[in-house]
């Protein structure tokens, strides 16, 4: 899904290109390419982070979440976790800040 979205029937793309300072043969070519590695990756760990959060009963947050994957060979940030749940439907609390 393009970030144009649902608003194909609202605005043309010229209009829209225009209003944005983008080209629409760059929009037309960002709209076919394939997905980005950093992408890629998020979309697999969507899928570990919500198998993480199933197996403790949606009792776990980002902190042990993260910890989870770590052990199971994802590391990644705290932060990455809380955002790639924040649009989903797994709610997880993210890392309390650092002093």
């Amino acid at each position: 899904m393009s970030a144009y979205g649902g608003h194909q029937a609202t605005f043309p793309v010229a209009t829209m290109c225009r209003v944005l300072g983008v080209s629409e043969s760059g929009y037309y070519a960002w709209q076919h390419r394939a997905p980005s590695r950093h992408a890629r990756r998020d979309a697999e760990l969507r899928v570990a982070i919500r198998a993480s959060h199933a197996r403790s009963d949606a009792t776990y947050g980002a902190p042990r979440v993260r910890a989870d994957l770590a052990e199971a060979g994802h590391h990644v940030g705290c932060k990455r976790v809380a955002r790639l749940t924040h649009d989903r439907p797994v709610t997880v609390l993210c890392c309390a800040p650092t002093a």
